[in-house]
C-alpha cells in the first residue's frame, strides 16, 4: 500500500464538482456526520451506564467526541512525520492537517451504528434470529445473508450507515472507518490478525467496499478479507484509550472504583510526570481524577504514536496487524484498568439492569416489526400486523416493497437499530399495551 493513493481525496460519483476552497473533502467529511441523524441520536444511547440523575458520565455521544479529539491528535502528530518521510505527499497537497482531519472523522463515527442498551442490543439482535421466534426466517435467506443476521454487527452497520447517499463519504474516511474489513461469511478467519477479530461488512455493501478497497489500494487477504487502511489503527487507539480511561473515571465519579484505586491506576501511566503533593492540593475529586485522566490520555497518545510511526513500514505491506494499544509501554497497567473495570463496572447492577431491559425491549419490537412487514410484503397479514406496518417509517416500507427478503429484514433493523434508548423502551410499551398514548 502507499499513501499517495491510500489518502486520495476521491468520493463515489465525483468529479471534482464538491471541492470547496474553504473546506478539503475530509473536513466535509467531518462535517457531514456531526450534522447527519444517526450521529445525533447518540446523544441518547447508552455508552456503559444508564445515565443516573444524581450525575453526569458519558453517553455515546460525549464518548464519540473525546474519541474523535484524541484521534485527531494522534493523526497529526503521526501525518508530520510521514510527511517528511514521503516527500510526493507534498506534491499531491496533503498536511499533517489532512490525517488528523481523516482519523477525527472516522473516530467521529465509529460509534454510529450501534444499537440502543450498548453491546446488551448488539447480542439482543443476534440472539433473537437464532431464537425458535427468530429462526422462522433462516428458509427465506441465503447462509450468506443469514450469516451477518445471527451475527449483527455495530461496525458493519455504521459503514452500511455511512454509506448512505446523504452522506457520501470520501474513500480515505471510510477505509480508516473500517477496522474490521471483511465478510461476516468467510470460511476461515485469521485469528492472528487483529482486524478480523470481528466483520466489519454486511451482504449488502460488499460490492461497495469492494470499490473502496480497489481504490485505495488495500492488500486483499483472501475471498471476504483486506489489511485494513493503516489510520484505522490510529481510530481504533483513539477508541481504546478513551474507553479504557473515561470509563474508569466514570466508574469514580459514581462511587463504583475507589479513588486510591483510580488515581494508582491512571498515575502508572503518568509515570514521572506525576506529583503526588500537586495532585492533593486539589481540591475536589472530579478536579483530581479529570486532571489524571487528561495526563493519562496525552501519555498514550504520545505511545501509541511511537508504536505506528515504528511499524508504519509492516503496516503498509500489510504485515503488522495489533492493537497499537496492547504494544504500548502502559499496555500491563491498562490490562489492570480492564480487569477493574470487568469487575466493579461492567458487571454492576446498573450496568446489567439495563442490558436486561435491553435484550426484552430489542428482541420484542422485532418480533413485532419484522413478522408485519413480512406478512404485508410475502403473506397474509393480520389486522394487527397491518397496523404494526403502518407505524414503521415511510423509508422501511417503501424500501422493503421490491426488496429482497433480506433487505427488508436489513431496513427492519435500520430502525430498530438506530433507535435511541429512551424511543425504543417508549415504542416497547405503547405496542404491548403498557402504555397507552394519551392516558
Amino acid at each position: 500500500m502507499n499513501w499517495e493513493r491510500l489518502l486520495a481525496p476521491y468520493r463515489r460519483g465525483s468529479k471534482g464538482s464538491d471541492i470547496s476552497k474553504h473546506r478539503s473533502r475530509f473536513e466535509q467529511d467531518f462535517d457531514r456526520i456531526i450534522f447527519s441523524f444517526p450521529f445525533r441520536k447518540l446523544q441518547d444511547k447508552t455508552q456503559v451506564f444508564p445515565l443516573p440523575e444524581e450525575d453526569f458520565v458519558h453517553t455515546r455521544l460525549t464518548h464519540s467526541l473525546e474519541v474523535s479529539s484524541v484521534g485527531r491528535s494522534l493523526g497529526r502528530i503521526v501525518g508530520e512525520t510521514i510527511i517528511s518521510k514521503h516527500p510526493t505527499l507534498a506534491n499531491q497537497k496533503v498536511s499533517a492537517h489532512d490525517f488528523g482531519v481523516i482519523v477525527a472523522a472516522a473516530s467521529l463515527a465509529h460509534d454510529i451504528g450501534n444499537p440502543p442498551f450498548g453491546h446488551s442490543g448488539e447480542e439482543a439482535i443476534s440472539e433473537y434470529f437464532m431464537s425458535e421466534k427468530g429462526y422462522y426466517f433462516k428458509d427465506h435467506v441465503t447462509a450468506d445473508e443469514w450469516s451477518d443476521l445471527v451475527n449483527f454487527e455495530g461496525n458493519a452497520q455504521g459503514f452500511r450507515l455511512l454509506n448512505s447517499k446523504s452522506l457520501n463519504l470520501s474513500y480515505p474516511v471510510l477505509g480508516s472507518f473500517t477496522k474490521y474489513p471483511r465478510w461476516s461469511f468467510i470460511e476461515k478467519r485469521d485469528k492472528g490478525r487483529r482486524s478480523q477479530k470481528k466483520f466489519g461488512i454486511y451482504s449488502s455493501e460488499i460490492m461497495l467496499f469492494e470499490e473502496i478497497a480497489d481504490q485505495l489500494g488495500l492488500i486483499k487477504l483472501g475471498d471476504g478479507a483486506w489489511c485494513r487502511h493503516p489510520l484505522s489503527f490510529l481510530v481504533e487507539a483513539a477508541d481504546d484509550i478513551c474507553y479504557h480511561i473515561i470509563d474508569l473515571e466514570d466508574g469514580c465519579t459514581l462511587g463504583l472504583i475507589d479513588e486510591e484505586t483510580t488515581s494508582k491506576l491512571l498515575s502508572d501511566i503518568v509515570g514521572d510526570k506525576f506529583d503526588e503533593n500537586k495532585y492533593n492540593q486539589i481540591p475536589t475529586k472530579r478536579e483530581r481524577i479529570g486532571m489524571l485522566r487528561a495526563m493519562a490520555i496525552n501519555k498514550l497518545v504520545s505511545q501509541a504514536t511511537q508504536v505506528f510511526l515504528s511499524k508504519e513500514e509492516e503496516i503498509l505491506a500489510g504485515d503488522f496487524d495489533e492493537s497499537l494499544i496492547d504494544r504500548c509501554e502502559s499496555s500491563n497497567t491498562l490490562k489492570k484498568i480492564i480487569d477493574v473495570s470487568i469487575d466493579k463496572l461492567y458487571r454492576s447492577r446498573q450496568v446489567l439492569e439495563i442490558e436486561a431491559a435491553g435484550f426484552e425491549v430489542i428482541s420484542g419490537l422485532i418480533d413485532q416489526f419484522a413478522k408485519a412487514l413480512y406478512q404485508v410484503n410475502h403473506g397474509n397479514p393480520t389486522s394487527r400486523e397491518k397496523v404494526l406496518w403502518q407505524l414503521l417509517p415511510e423509508f422501511v416500507r417503501i424500501n422493503s416493497k421490491t426488496a429482497s427478503k433480506y433487505l427488508m429484514l436489513r431496513n427492519c433493523l435500520d430502525y430498530i437499530s438506530g433507535m435511541t434508548d429512551s424511543y425504543a423502551i417508549s415504542l416497547y410499551r405503547k405496542i404491548t399495551g403498557m402504555t397507552t398514548p394519551g392516558y
